[in-house]
């Protein structure tokens, strides 16, 4: 059964495009089936993933107005992982949603055949808390949480783990922050080190160890339609996003020993 994880900051510019789509390939490469649904209207995930936005026959807009199965929107690229592609059909599909039952759940709904079938399913948020992101944290199972570490940043966490507890007690019981994760990130910057801290008080173990600095080949490799591993994976930005992969399948595992433990118990 796939592990869900929405990419989600209603900041913009933080990086939750370049983290879904590194995350995806990192993960695909470590050898797991990695499923990446682009749900921002930018198709900013789709065009990063080498899959031409402007070229489809479907998209996640269909996906989520039911006129569409997974299997007819999927497509697979070359990196070793599956995509739901988005396009700008997606800015109609938050109007259009607005009048349908049951709303907030499209997303989990359309996924449900093949949550089976992955082990992974990463899904990329766009930068506001609208009807989209809501499918997303409707379907969920975790959050990570890109963030740069600056001051206007804080508050924007704050909203989001507002919301995510709201969630909780409504539409999503099991959803938690699967991390919070630094990036951008500059060590010669005092600021960037006093929130890093501020963050790790807070939220402790839920921030990743992983780190991902400002790159200039993480800036570079959406151009060429690749994720960072494809493009040059020994960089810093490579290097980080293996990282926080290994971070992922790590707690993963722990999070899978651990409910086991309870079930013999």
């Amino acid at each position: 059964m796939a592990r869900i994880i929405a990419i989600a900051n209603q900041k913009g510019g933080v990086g939750k495009t370049t983290t879904a789509v590194n995350l995806a390939a990192a993960l695909a490469g470590a050898g797991k089936r990695v499923l990446l649904v682009d749900l921002d209207s930018q198709g900013n995930a789709t065009m990063g993933s080498g899959v031409d936005k402007r070229e489809l026959s479907a998209s996640t807009y269909d996906l989520l107005l039911g006129e569409a199965s997974v299997v007819q929107v999927r497509v697979t690229t070359g990196e070793g992982f599956d995509l739901l592609p988005g396009n700008i059909d997606l800015t109609a599909a938050e109007i259009q949603l607005m009048s349908q039952d049951a709303r907030e759940q499209r997303l989990k709904t359309a996924l449900a055949p093949v949550v089976g079938q992955y082990d992974y399913i990463i899904i990329d948020c766009p930068p506001a808390l609208g009807l989209l992101t809501l499918n997303a944290l409707a379907a969920a199972d975790s959050v990570i949480v890109p963030m740069q570490c600056e001051y206007y940043a804080l508050e924007g966490l704050s909203a989001l783990v507002e919301t995510i507890e709201a969630l909780r007690s409504t539409l999503n019981p099991v959803l938690e922050i699967e991390g919070v994760l630094r990036t951008m990130f500059d060590v010669r910057n005092n600021l960037a080190n006093a929130v890093s801290a501020e963050l790790t008080a807070h939220f402790g173990d839920k921030v990743f160890r992983t780190i991902v600095p400002r790159n200039v080949r993480l800036a570079e490799a959406p151009s060429h339609g690749q994720s960072i591993l494809g493009y040059d994976r020994s960089s810093r930005g490579g290097v980080a996003y293996v990282g926080l992969a290994g971070e992922v399948i790590r707690r993963n595992a722990q999070r899978n020993k651990a409910a086991k433990a309870t079930e013999i118990a």
